[in-house]
């Protein structure tokens, strides 16, 4: 068989089919696996590639589908991991020189449940090292490319698994988000990043960045395979004290039902403060497309975000700093420049300045609160700024310039620091043919909402449909109607 890189190419459409058995598992991860080996060299998406358990599992799947044991709507779809999931006896990097041979004596909590519902794994993806930074430019297994032009950053730390769905190297993938590492990349590439409520998904097994602020979640092609994929691996986990609701929930009851009604809130601060052209342009013409379709809109003023940055270094800084203490001091040339500088950086962050941070995080999940008491969710840009060229520093926006990085993390932060769900969906193009990201953001708990509203943008539009082509990358044009 041979796949074509369009949008139909989803769980939704094709799990039908593996249990109908119109389709093969074992074809499925074959095609998959040759594209991985014809078109990732440019990509460098993955670090590792499982394909004799690929095979084993996808065999394994279609005997138990023709049997009548269909598992449900993962079972033989082939998925990939970030690479700093741990994954029993299979190589887990975290995308470092440090872990570079280390295998796990057991599968974290998600990978347990994804081998239940039948998923088949491909392997692991690259990241940025240690899930810190947002650009994907690893000094040791490459820089991911962006699939829509590869002289471009795929955006971090969860860039591969991103790269590897928009490209069709697989049909989903899980990503970690501490400041935004899911929604960065799914925005930069052009897909559907979902970021859970802090806890709905178990951590188990997630080698940390900062675990009060980590979070696993989906990446796919579609905001119901996004669903589809979070009913897989989310609810309570004993051996996460922080983990909470129903194993095995689904969150596609009502997602379908439209939005007419709902409250959607547009701020007038930070988020459209500092926005390239292109990305304010697409970011308001979706919400727009939502007012159409019966959402309310309100303006809301959201004053108090000016401390997020602040906010999100300290407690990152010390909390990656407690787990990479031990290594700084006897393996400090193994790290990368870049992740050795900033832990070098945050090595001056004291105690009290770090419970400080804490305490404030408490006041601003309590300042979203009170947002929620009168808007359902937030319309805002994902990123303010489409891929950047993988060796610039500075990226401008208007008439003035910002470093790459607080760029990238400044407009999805807020919802890690508050333990928010947040998704980011496709919502056009820049001039130059890069993908732009709508980011909805929703009260703590209320995942249902999220997708609802992103699931009405997709449904009343066509962004999601559009990939780019297998041979060269090549750009989207930016003229291109984003209409039914």
């Amino acid at each position: 068989m041979k796949l074509n890189n369009d949008g139909k190419l989803t769980i939704a459409r094709l799990a039908p089919w593996l249990r109908q058995r119109r389709l093969s598992p074992v074809e499925l991860a074959q095609e998959f696996l040759r594209r991985i080996g014809r078109l990732d060299g440019r990509l460098q998406s993955y670090i590792t590639v499982t394909a004799e358990l690929a095979l084993s599992q996808a065999r394994k799947a279609e005997a138990e589908i023709a049997r009548g044991r269909y598992r449900g709507p993962l079972h033989g779809i082939p998925v990939c991991l970030k690479d700093l999931i741990h994954t029993e006896g299979i190589r887990t990097t975290a995308g470092s020189k440090i872990l570079a041979n280390f295998r796990p004596l057991e599968n974290a909590a998600v990978v347990d449940r994804l081998c239940r519902a039948g998923a088949v794994l491909l392997g692991k993806t690259n990241l940025h090292e240690f899930a810190f930074g947002p650009t994907n430019v690893n000094p040791h297994f490459g820089a991911v490319r962006n699939p829509w032009n590869a002289a471009r950053i795929s955006g971090g730390s969860s860039g591969g698994s991103a790269a590897a769905v928009v490209a069709a190297l697989a049909l989903a993938g899980l990503g970690t988000d501490t400041g935004g590492s899911i929604r960065i990349p799914a925005a930069a590439c052009g897909c559907v990043g979902l970021k859970p409520t802090w806890g709905r998904v178990p951590l188990h097994g997630i080698i940390p960045l900062a675990r009060s602020l980590d979070h696993v979640g989906p990446l796919c092609r579609c905001v119901e395979d996004a669903a589809i994929v979070l009913g897989v691996i989310a609810g309570i986990d004993a051996r996460d004290a922080s983990s909470f609701g129903q194993e095995g929930a689904s969150f596609l009851a009502g997602m379908k039902r439209g939005i007419r009604g709902l409250r959607l809130g547009l701020p007038r601060h930070y988020f459209f403060d500092r926005v390239q052209r292109d990305v304010r342009r697409n970011v308001l013409a979706a919400v727009e497309v939502l007012r159409e379709n019966g959402a309310e809109v309100r303006e809301i003023p959201l004053r108090w975000l000016g401390d997020t940055a602040r906010l999100a270094a300290v407690i990152t800084g010390a909390e990656a700093l407690a787990y990479h203490s031990e290594w700084l001091r006897s393996r400090p040339e193994d790290y990368g420049a870049d992740v050795r500088r900033r832990l070098g950086e945050v090595e001056r962050v004291t105690a009290v300045s770090y419970l400080q941070a804490r305490e404030a995080q408490q006041q601003y999940a309590g300042e979203f609160a009170a947002v929620f008491d009168k808007v359902d969710c937030l319309a805002v840009p994902a990123l303010p700024v489409t891929a950047t060229p993988v060796a610039e520093s500075e990226v401008r926006i208007g008439s003035g310039f910002e470093d790459v990085r607080l760029a990238l993390l400044r407009l999805t932060r807020p919802a890690n620091l508050a333990g928010l769900p947040a998704i980011s969906v496709p919502c056009g193009f820049s001039r130059d043919g890069l993908p732009t990201g709508l980011q909805i953001i929703g009260r703590k708990g209320d995942e249902q909402t999220v997708l609802r509203v992103a699931y009405a943008f997709e449904r009343a539009t066509r962004w999601h449909e559009r990939f780019p082509q297998d041979e060269d990358g090549s750009e989207a044009s930016s003229s291109a109607e984003g209409r039914p």
